[in-house]
């Protein structure tokens, strides 16, 4: 029949499109900083502008920090070092 839009046969190699390069902890390694209830610079990193916690999926950190970040981030917010909710 035709030319027209076709499909892949013949038509060269196609790019992927949603190619993701793998994440790498950030709080993991040699010179990685360790995680403390009074570092608030860097636990600030790690929550949004709501003042609520970021997701592992989005911060690409691993669930052993992830949990040991959470756990410093309530610490420092019932000390009143960082906000419960943003004003």
């Amino acid at each position: 029949m035709g030319g027209g839009m076709g499909g892949g046969a013949g038509g060269g190699q196609r790019k992927n499109v949603f190619f993701r390069r793998k994440k790498t902890c950030p709080l993991t390694g040699a010179h990685a900083p360790k995680i403390d209830y009074k570092d608030v610079r860097l636990l600030s990193r790690f929550i949004s502008e709501r003042g609520k916690i970021m997701p592992s999926r989005i911060t690409a950190v691993s669930a052993k920090k992830q949990r040991e970040l959470s756990q410093a981030i309530k610490r420092a917010s019932n000390l009143a070092l960082l906000p419960f909710v943003a004003q």
